[in-house]
């Protein structure tokens, strides 16, 4: 072996081995820099250990198991390893995903909101089932189905229309043929000599319409005028009015200031007549009973009887 062989030799197994501690110490790291977390979907759609965990499209771990959960075979339980410090909350939503259309199956998991709670390590990741393509093919076949019904019904109706299209515009042709066309031209020539017959008439009323409109300018003036002419005095005669007014005004007030002063005298006067009433009714009581006090201090004495 030649000196240069021996040398390209040694540089190969040093590039090797720099490799090999390269690419170890990376999975390494990696591998203590990552958290677990688990989801259930009811269909995994070629999910396998391995796949790809997006967190708002961008690669954050992988996919390290996928099982029938114990608990409930009808799901599939499916564990995560997600990089440390990605910040997946209660609202964040695990669903089946792809990374591109030509690439196998991964787990996306949205983003969710910045006021969620995070979720601690080895919890579950909320969910969402997405379609599957036995799914998605059994919606195309009734959309397909759908649209066979509809595109029959549609040239049934478009024959329909068609005919009766026809039908207009052979009655277009009735309607615009010569002897109609004769009919509109002799009723245009009739209206064109009545509004020649009638435009002195029209001339005339449009005057007498110009001579009213004027004669009413002119009495609107004369309104106006009457009304400034009135205002003056009716503005005076308002104004003594007002005047009267705050003068009777002041008279109640002092009125009521006299009655309020001489309030204890009236109910003093009130009281007099009150009693002289009282007195009065007694001396008429009076009256009825003895008459005759009026002439005589001491009542008469009985007749004797005649023996």
């Amino acid at each position: 072996m030649t000196t240069e062989a021996k040398v390209g030799a040694f540089v190969l197994g040093c590039f090797a081995v720099f490799a090999f501690t390269v690419v170890y110490l990376l999975t390494a790291q990696h591998s203590g820099s990552t958290v677990q977390y688990r989801t259930y979907l009811r269909y995994a759609g070629g999910l396998e250990p391995g796949a790809s965990v997006l967190y708002g499209g961008i690669a954050v771990g992988k996919v390290t198991a996928v099982r029938p959960w114990a608990e409930d075979p009808t799901r599939i339980e499916i564990l995560v390893n997600v990089r440390k410090g990605t910040p997946l909350n209660e609202k964040s939503v695990a669903k089946l995903g792809f990374v591109s259309i030509m690439n196998s199956a991964a787990l996306s998991i949205t983003t969710g909101t910045t006021e969620a709670r995070r979720l601690v390590p080895g919890s579950v990741i909320p969910s969402r089932e997405a379609a599957s393509l036995d799914e998605i093919a059994g919606k195309l076949a009734g959309v397909a189905d759908s649209a066979n019904s509809l595109i029959t019904q549609v040239q049934g109706e478009v024959s329909d229309i068609s005919g009766n299209i026809n039908q207009v515009l052979k009655n277009l042709d009735t309607m615009t043929g010569p002897p109609n066309q004769r009919k509109v031209q002799a009723i245009l020539d009739n209206i064109e000599g009545l509004i020649a017959a009638e435009r002195p008439k029209i001339d005339r009323l449009t005057d007498e319409l110009v001579k009213v409109s004027a004669h009413a300018d002119d009495t609107i003036q004369n309104v106006n005028g009457t009304v400034t002419d009135l205002r003056d005095p009716m503005r005076k005669d308002l104004l003594e009015l007002q005047t009267t007014l705050h003068q009777a005004q002041g008279l109640l007030q002092s009125i009521q200031v006299i009655v309020r002063a001489n309030d204890y005298k009236i109910d003093d006067t009130v009281e007099n007549l009150r009693e002289a009433t009282d007195n009065l009714n007694q001396f008429t009581n009076s009256l009825k009973q003895r008459p005759w006090s009026l002439v005589r201090v001491k009542q008469a004495g009985d007749r004797q009887v005649p023996k």
